[in-house]
């Protein structure tokens, strides 16, 4: 009979986005998965995108069971429900391990798993506390993931920032894998032609001679898209452009503010898109200017298409991100620093040129197949 393990994320987009190919190691490794997450309220997907994860997953063998987590931190009255609606399910079936991801699935799945003296792997997609981080984050969560650590098996960090802290806790080993990968091969190799991209960039409404920037994330705070629309308003180039792709409830706020600007025509939120490496290959450059960031699959995804990137300094953006090299490196609420940057790169073509070609081959290293090995290796030792 297989053994049975259970993935705890809080909301169902941490499935879809990194962890199918975990699911297909684990099931190649003759595990029976079990996935426990909220397929209804605070996932990043729309409710017809999360209809069709469920649907993937079934058909795949995957047994998927609804947990109420909150999409933040949460209530006691939510916190406490998702805690004992997780422990009925553990009690249920005789897992041989779990492996939690995000904050609150991380802290949900490892006191279950003590209770239950099962073994837990927490993979950290970017801790909440990071160097230079706002103090408060620190008093709230570090103490929190530090108890934590003597519950887990095994924590897996994104990055190396990440990876030095987590080294500080008690009782546990501390693995770094570069990010959860990419898709390498198929950014680099997939082609469009300039037909698809002059019929995209008509489909947009943007003109021949624009200057395209794209950033690929959703809609929040901690993504920080206000910053790259104040720093437009102070260009003396009329005809740059902003892609925004994800859904948020940043949104109505980013649209008010592009209005306020005088950019209503030129920031455009494109939601979810299917069509990315096209949009990739349409742009000149790509904005990752995120407050926190574990690491950040747009950027890298934006350096495999050749394009230099502006980011914030911050957390695990670092681990790819060069000043000068790569494109620009920018605190992440310098408005005139990100508006320099961009100008920079608008005024310099052949720059442009040589970091898209640099960024392309150092993206390599980030690859899926890098990553699948590591994770292979991981659940073998577990």
């Amino acid at each position: 009979m297989a053994k049975t393990m259970l993935m705890v994320t809080s909301v169902a987009s941490m499935i879809k986005q990194f962890n199918m190919d975990n699911i297909a190691i684990l099931q190649e490794l003759g595990y029976q998965v079990h996935v426990a997450t909220n397929f209804e309220h605070g996932s990043t997907m729309n409710a017809e995108e999360n209809r069709r994860l469920k649907k993937e997953l079934k058909m795949s063998g995957v047994m998927i069971h609804q947990i109420d987590f909150p999409r933040g931190v949460g209530t006691l009255n939510t916190l406490t429900t998702a805690l004992k609606q997780l422990s009925n399910l553990v009690k249920k079936n005789q897992y041989y391990f779990i492996h939690c991801q995000s904050p609150i699935g991380g802290v949900c799945g490892r006191l279950v798993g003590h209770q239950q003296k099962i073994k837990v792997i927490y993979t950290a997609h970017g801790f909440q506390f990071f160097y230079d981080g706002p103090k408060k984050d620190w008093l709230l969560f570090y103490p929190v993931e530090r108890f934590l650590a003597r519950y887990t098996e095994r924590i897996l960090t994104i990055n190396h920032d990440d990876f030095a802290l987590a080294q500080r806790f008690p009782h546990t080993k501390v693995s770094y894998i570069p990010g959860v990968g990419i898709d390498y091969n198929e950014i680099t190799e997939s082609i469009h032609t300039e037909k698809e991209i002059t019929e995209l960039r008509k489909e947009l409404n943007i003109p021949a001679d624009a200057f395209i920037i794209i950033s690929v994330g959703e809609l929040s705070k901690r993504k920080n898209h206000q910053v790259i629309i104040k720093a437009m308003a102070k260009l003396k180039f009329s005809k740059v452009y902003y892609l925004i792709c994800g859904h948020g409830d940043e949104r109505e706020n980013l649209l008010k503010l592009a209005n306020q600007l005088g950019l209503s025509s030129q920031v455009k939120l494109l939601g979810y898109r299917t069509d990315i490496s096209k949009l990739l290959r349409l742009a000149d450059i790509s904005a990752f200017p995120s407050l926190r960031e574990g690491l950040g699959l747009a950027g890298i995804e934006a350096m495999a298409a050749g394009l230099p990137i502006i980011t914030s300094n911050v957390q695990g953006i670092k681990d790819y991100s060069v000043n000068g090299v790569t494109g620009y490196i920018e605190n992440p609420l310098d408005v005139n620093g990100f508006s320099k940057a961009i100008e920079n790169l608008i005024k310099d073509t052949d720059l442009r040129y040589k970091i898209g070609k640099f960024n392309i081959k150092q993206a390599k290293r980030f690859d899926i197949n890098n990553v699948n090995k590591i994770m292979k290796e991981v659940y073998s030792e577990i």
